[in-house]
């Protein structure tokens, strides 16, 4: 089973939305087909009627990976259990697509698409690739992009499960962020920074009433 295609198609989904900024690009049809990739038999079947039906299944599976990058397996799992309760999958074995250098059929399992509407079936193909994602490499796997405000999903296939954005890009801007931030704290702490205004004021008016007693001394010499 293409397990890597069929969990990614959650995390477009989801990433089709950024809460924090205010912004959803799932606004027509044409988006929608778009979301489908390759699969153009189940694109053809995408309505109107689908937006709004994948905006709550977006929001249900959000549910999911924000569960799961918070820590809380069970909770992650149980609504992932629900999501494939009301959107089942179909496999089938199939191979007519990929053939070898001999030209037989190489077999692997498919996801049928009997689904009643491009939504049920987008939506159940998401799910079993997110469940066989999950249960092969681990709930912990699922997580949220860490550089606010970016909240985008993301799927942690690093070998020491270290990812904790969901590009490159985010993690550079983090990065940055991090090193300006540690900069000013130094700025802070530098010894220049911790003299107080009060004793730098006070070390120049007693400089200013020295000279002025010393010109008076000198007066009183001359007279």
């Amino acid at each position: 089973m293409e397990l890597n295609y069929y969990a990614e198609m959650a995390v477009r989904l989801v990433n089709t939305e950024e809460p924090d900024r205010g912004r959803d690009t799932l606004t027509g049809a044409d988006v929608v087909r778009e979301l489908f990739g390759a699969n153009a038999q189940m694109a053809r079947r995408v309505t109107d009627a689908d937006v709004p039906r994948l905006r709550g299944v977006r929001t249900r599976l959000r549910a999911v990976f924000g569960a799961a990058a918070e820590g809380d397996q069970e909770r992650a799992v149980d609504l992932l259990n629900s999501l494939l309760m009301d959107f089942p999958a179909s496999p089938q074995i199939s191979g007519h697509d990929f053939l070898d250098d001999e030209g037989r059929p190489r077999w692997h399992m498919h996801l049928a698409e009997h689904s009643a509407n491009a939504t049920a079936g987008y939506a159940a193909s998401a799910c079993m690739g997110l469940a066989f994602h999950l249960t092969d490499l681990g709930v912990d796997r699922l997580g949220v992009c860490q550089a606010g405000p970016c909240r985008n999903a993301y799927l942690d296939t690093s070998t020491n499960r270290s990812r904790r954005y969901c590009s490159d890009r985010c993690a550079t801007r983090a990065n940055v962020a991090a090193y300006r931030a540690r900069k000013r704290l130094e700025s802070r702490e530098s010894p220049e920074s911790r003299e107080s205004p009060a004793g730098a004021e006070s070390r120049g008016s007693t400089s200013g009433r020295t000279e002025p007693s010393t010109h008076l001394a000198t007066d009183e010499t001359e007279r």
